[in-house]
């Protein structure tokens, strides 16, 4: 489960990090997020998931690692 913040907080370490993307809550609420750019910057941004904003409680973190898609247009909330 997460809070109300925790896409944001998402978003906003995505987009420091430069990476392109999004972040959605599941109807089962877990959080789901699809990142994509420099290796580095993707392994900060799983790093800074893991911990989460100070209200959070982060249970569990999934990694799936894909060949990138070249995606752009920044990292958003759907």
């Amino acid at each position: 489960m997460q809070g109300v913040g925790f896409r944001y907080f998402a978003q906003e370490a995505a987009l420091r990090e430069g990476l392109h993307g999004w972040v959605i809550n599941r109807e089962d609420g877990v959080v789901e997020a699809l990142a994509e750019g420099e290796r580095d910057a993707v392994e900060r941004f799983e790093w800074k998931l893991r911990r989460g904003p100070s209200s959070a409680r982060v249970e569990e973190v999934f990694v799936d690692e894909d060949v990138p898609a070249g995606r752009t247009g920044g990292f958003v909330i759907k």
